[in-house]
This record gives C-alpha cells, structure tokens and sequence, in this order.
C-alpha cells in the first residue's frame, strides 16, 4: 500500500533505526540531540543508538539539569542551549579568501552538507521558517543560508511534555508541529508500549517512510499519541498574553521597567545566543601576519553588545536598559513590522539559559500592569 502525504502511521521502537538507515542511503548527514557535557545538544549524529535515550530536562529560571527518566523515551527532553540554527547560521562562516596581490579569489570553499535535522520541536520549526524570511525572502538573499536550506529534511518531533520554561502554546508555535516537516512524529512510550506516529510531510518523507516497517490502520495508538500532545498543550510552564503587546510595548519605551531589569541584567548576551531565531552578526577581516593572504568571516554578535551600535561619535545604545528595551521590542513587536510575525516562538530557552533568570514573560507582564495601574 502506498503512503500519502498527511498519512499517519505507527513505527515500532525496534525499527526506528531503519529512519537513521534510509536517511543516510539518501546522502544525508543527520543532526540531532546527543548529551554531552550534562546537557542536550544538537551534534552530527551516526546511530539512533546516540539519541539522548533515558534521558529528560528540568528547566527554569537560570536553571537547566538533566535527569534519568524512568522509562526509554528518546525524545522525552524539551530544548537544550543549542538551537538549528547553529547549522543553517553558523556562528563562525568563512565567507572568502584571498592573497596579498587579488590574484586568487576563492568563497566559502566546500559545498554545504545535505543535512537531515531529526528532533525539530513546533517552536523550532517556527523558529526555522522565521529565519527563512530573514534570509530567503528580502531583498538580499544569504546564499550560505539559501544552500543549505535546500537540501534539508526534517524530522520534526511532537512535545508530549513541555519544559518549566515553554510557552509555544502562548505563541501558537506548538507543541504539534502543523506543516514545513518532510517527517513529523509523536513518541509513545507507556505501559510496556514504545512505538512512533508517524506522518509524511512531503513527497520525499513519504519514500524515506514508505521503506520503514510500519502498520497503516492504527486509529488506537494514533489517538494515543494526539491524546499526549493534548496534555501537553494543557501543561505549559509559562504564557504571555500576545494580544495588543506590540502596541503595548511601543506606548512604553520610556517605562520605568526598564531600568529596573537592567539593574540585574548583565549584558552577556547568552540570551541573543541561545535564541532559535536571533540572526545579529558581523564581519570580521582578518590578515596574515607576512601579509600574504587575507580572509573575511561572519560572526554571531548582539545587540546586548554596547560596541554593536557603536558609529562615529559613540554607541547608540550606550545603556543596559536601552539595549534590554531594544532587544525585547524588537522581539515581541518591531519584528512584526519587519517580517510579519513575531520573533519570539515561545522556546524558552532565554528564560533558561539567562545567568540571573530574566524572563521576558514577566517583563511583558510588569509593562502591562504598570499601564494598567497608572
């Protein structure tokens, strides 16, 4: 029987190292969650068998730890510090070189790899398609960004329980992914049951599916998995109220709030850094030291980086609250002006990984009540 995109099947724990198989039969090099150094990160991956298996988070304010789960679940962790775009937007991109006399000139040299992302959240994906407008759809297109986008398959995966720090449902990012997957599954592992609902995404997930052992009438374990994924919409760590917040943010940029977070943000820029959707950089340089060849690089920067306004006669930003002021504006409201759509996808990940535990729902929150008590 031949699969149809949006089709729904159930692929059995023993056989999902067969997805790993057709994927690399394919040419794909796989990228995906692993554990190293005590937390989920996203690496290059050759087995199923290096899956963060056992394996859960615990998150919250400036707090992240791993812990064993008591069951075998693959997927049963949220996000980690690292996002995709740490492969489709490389913090380091060698963009050209060249020698002293400009008789060779030589762009980022290898051809991208045909990666295949396994494990991509519905924040994520939202958070991939954002970076698509950034990239793909202005008027300048990122060719590095452009090739790598082509060739990418994705796994997407269903949350079935969400972090202390998630609040996609706030954002309507999640927790079930709802297009752009090549694969989308949900995980079931319960009762001495360990299985995967799968659905096809597109027309090359539906051949990669096809050759994977599976069963087609399932409607039990199907409404097993979407009964999960319900839950887990009912169970967010945090919500931010969306509704007129940016035209709340754009009445309040002289709010005394401001000044109050910048009193314990530190300016690290750990939050810009861990952002799934954050694409401030810039290029860098640099020469050998005999002269004799030159190179340019693109890097990550961010706007928390008092030298990242910086223009003759100084920074435009020179204070802690302006550039917090700047960086949460811009997220929850000028990004829409820009691109048509928040820049925020409700990940978490800048409440988590913040030293001293800011978080931006409660800053948007202590806006709009301080509007509201005036």
């Amino acid at each position: 029987m031949t699969l149809k995109v949006g089709e729904k099947v159930v692929v059995q724990r023993p056989h999902f190292q067969q997805l790993f198989e057709k994927l690399v039969q394919q040419g794909y090099q796989i990228v995906g969650p692993t554990v190293q150094n005590k937390a989920i990160v996203y690496a290059e991956l050759d087995s199923s068998d290096e899956l963060p298996e056992g394996w859960a988070d615990e998150q919250n304010n400036a707090s992240y730890r791993l812990k064993k789960r008591e069951d075998e679940s693959l997927f049963g962790y949220v996000v980690g510090p690292h996002s995709w775009k740490n492969f489709l937007f490389p913090a380091n991109l060698q963009m050209w070189r060249t020698d002293a006399g400009l008789s060779s000139f030589q762009e980022s040299a290898e051809p991208p790899p045909k990666y295949a992302f396994m494990g991509v959240r519905a924040c994520e994906l939202h958070a991939i398609h954002i970076q698509d407008k950034v990239f793909l759809q202005g008027n300048y297109v990122d060719s590095d960004y452009r090739k790598k986008r082509e060739n990418l398959f994705i796994v997407a995966v269903n949350c079935t329980e969400p972090g202390g720090t998630c609040f996609c449902s706030s954002m309507r990012t999640g927790p079930q992914v709802e297009s752009g997957f090549d694969i989308a599954l949900t995980e079931v592992c319960e009762d001495s049951e360990h299985y995967f609902v799968m659905e096809a995404g597109s027309d090359v997930g539906v051949k990669i599916l096809q050759k994977i052992p599976h069963k087609t009438e399932a409607p039990a374990e199907i409404e097993k998995a979407s009964r999960l994924v319900r839950q887990a919409d009912e169970q967010m760590g945090r919500t931010l109220a969306t509704e007129g917040l940016k035209e709340l943010l754009y009445r309040n940029t002289e709010n005394p709030r401001w000044e109050e977070v910048a009193n314990r943000c530190l300016t690290c820029s750990n939050c810009t850094m861990v952002c799934p959707t954050c694409f401030c950089s810039r290029v860098e340089d640099v020469t050998e030291l005999d002269g004799a060849s030159a190179e340019r690089w693109r890097k990550w920067d961010s706007c928390f980086i008092v030298e990242y306004s910086y223009i003759k006669g100084g920074a435009v930003r020179p204070s802690v609250h302006s550039r917090y002021r700047q960086w949460l504006t811009h997220k929850l409201a000028a990004w829409h002006d820009q691109f048509g759509t928040s820049g925020c996808v409700g990940c978490g990940r800048c409440i988590t990984w913040c030293p001293v535990g800011i978080d931006l729902t409660e800053e948007a929150l202590a806006i709009r009540q301080s509007e509201l008590a005036r």
